[in-house]
């Protein structure tokens, strides 16, 4: 079920606001040569995402982003829209990361999150664990990334 935003804001936002089977799209954020290229030359200095001339001679027939990078922009999104301001704890990691389609300069992204589960704690009622599934899509509605993510929040009430 497709939702435009929470019923409550960001600031407000607490485990029992992430209900399964209702998915989110927020965006966009752009994608820039040079930021590409900065990106890479910083954490992932490979050809195909440096330098123009080699990567226009590549397997890609052009410059693209590095998927970490995608992630990162993905990531940016997720923390400002769609993730709790004032009850997230921390992230026990992410499962099924995909690099789908290359992202390129000029790509315009956006995210598609799905609440595949939101399982409270039984050890510590305080908090619950939520899943979601995340898509990246770029401006032609494709997906060019996918990962499940998971998330410890605080709960707005504590179960006996």
């Amino acid at each position: 079920m497709n939702q435009p935003d929470f019923a409550v804001p960001i600031e407000d936002r607490y485990f029992e606001d992430y209900v399964p089977g209702v998915t989110y799209e927020y965006g966009t954020v752009a994608v820039t040569e040079a930021e590409v290229v900065e990106f890479a030359r910083r954490y992932d200095p490979q050809a195909m995402h440096t330098d123009p001339q080699a990567a226009a001679a590549g397997v890609f027939g052009g410059l693209i982003a590095s998927g970490w990078h995608t992630a990162a922009l993905a990531m940016r999104l997720i923390a400002t829209r769609w993730l709790t301001a004032v009850a997230s704890l921390a992230s026990p990691g992410i499962d099924e990361l995909r690099w789908i389609k290359p992202v390129r300069p000029g790509d315009e992204l956006r995210i598609r999150v799905t609440t595949v589960s939101a399982e409270r704690s039984r050890s510590k009622p305080d908090r619950g664990l939520v899943r979601s599934f995340v898509e990246v899509l770029n401006q032609r509605d494709e997906v060019v990334m996918s990962m499940i993510g998971m998330v410890l929040v605080r709960c707005r009430t504590v179960a006996p």
